[in-house]
């Protein structure tokens, strides 16, 4: 069933085809979105919502997308600091007092961010069931000293990146990042993302089907080096089987546990791409887009073990800014172009053992749109 559903603009046919030869390969279910100028000009899905390809993967079909949420939880930072309310480089300390422990007063707002500011990991804890306890998580992130002198040097803050700006956001806002972005966000959107699930969605969620020939067992983790090795990190260790879960669903663990599709995706982060406003709802001025795409700090990052250059919250590649998610997720936003594109599926693959060049075939066939 790799029959493609939706809206596609003619110009955009060549990522309806790229969709298609996707679920004929490699992907189980699908869905891919491009937005230009903050509307939608591709809205298409396909495959099935399930490992035996008995359920359809439907219009408002979910699927959890890791770390694609991180773009999520910078927009939320990005608002803010727009309204004044967050200073990018004033110290976290200025807004969660306690944070100030163990040689961190001088770790700004910026630094998370960017990932510079030396938390890469969450120490002490061993079960992911540890990460569904927000006030001892933050309260040891609080407690915890840099792993090196913030501001100079990077590294990957897979699962503590939520959960700093997330506490900032709460401290500011006296929300969690997750009801911060429903209300100021995705409700005003008209959005389909969610950071925690709540009930109600379950029966809409496509669950992540682990890679071929793995089980429930794979676990997330950093990518192999180029001599093979990995970084050796502390904290719990994640399995498909947990970012499955009812449990992990209900929580709040805002770097890597967002719910949507393609469709949301791109209408959420096409606000940035579009100097602050999609489909005629305007959320932070265009000034206040820019740092998503200006380049904070440039440098071999320690956990991913790649030369990586980040801004506020995004990964920058030449003149796009974005991030994707563990198994295959992604969105890149354009601000020259005006255009945000986006990929979720529920087959996850593992980067160690197959290439996974999925999101850039439907981003390269957006760009052919565009010509």
């Amino acid at each position: 069933m790799n029959d493609v559903r939706g809206f596609c603009d003619p110009r955009f046919d060549a990522v309806r085809e790229a969709l298609a030869a996707l679920l004929g390969k490699d992907d189980v279910g699908a869905s891919a979105a491009v937005y230009v100028d903050g509307e939608p000009v591709v809205d298409i899905w396909g495959g099935y919502a399930d490992a035996d390809r008995s359920v359809g993967w439907e219009r408002d079909t979910l699927t959890a997308v890791n770390s694609t949420t991180k773009n999520m939880v910078a927009l939320c930072a990005l608002i803010l600091a727009d309204r004044g309310d967050l200073d990018l480089s004033a110290p976290v300390a200025a807004y969660w007092p306690e944070f100030a422990a163990a040689g961190k007063e001088n770790v700004l707002v910026r630094h998370v961010l960017s990932h510079t500011a030396g938390l890469p990991d969450l120490s002490g804890l061993t079960a992911v069931e540890e990460l569904y306890a927000w006030d001892g998580v933050t309260a040891g992130l609080a407690a915890q000293a840099p792993e090196w002198e913030p501001g100079t040097a990077v590294g990957y803050h897979a699962l503590t990146f939520g959960f700093l700006v997330g506490e900032l956001v709460r401290r500011i806002t006296g929300r969690s990042l997750g009801a911060f972005f429903a209300e100021e966000v995705a409700e005003p959107l008209g959005a389909d993302f969610h950071i925690g699930l709540s009930a109600d969605h379950d029966h809409r969620l496509a669950p992540l089907i682990p890679p071929p020939s793995l089980t429930d067992e794979y676990v997330a983790g950093a990518p192999r080096r180029s001599d093979g090795t990995r970084r050796e990190h502390s904290g719990p260790a994640v399995r498909v089987e947990d970012a499955n879960s009812v449990a992990w669903r209900r929580a709040q663990i805002p770097a890597v546990n967002g719910f949507g599709n393609a469709r949301s995706i791109a209408l959420v982060q096409s606000v940035l791409a579009n100097r602050g406003s999609a489909g005629g709802v305007r959320l932070l001025s265009a000034q206040g887009c820019e740092p998503a795409w200006q380049e904070m700090f440039r440098g071999e990052d320690r956990v991913l073990g790649t030369p990586m250059s980040w801004t506020a919250g995004f990964a920058r590649f030449g003149n796009t800014f974005g991030w994707g998610g563990w198994g295959g997720s992604l969105v890149v936003g354009d601000p020259d172009a005006r255009m945000t594109v986006a990929y979720a599926m529920n087959q996850m693959i593992d980067r160690d053992r197959q290439a996974d060049d999925r999101g850039m075939e439907i981003v390269m066939a957006a760009y052919s749109g565009l010509r």
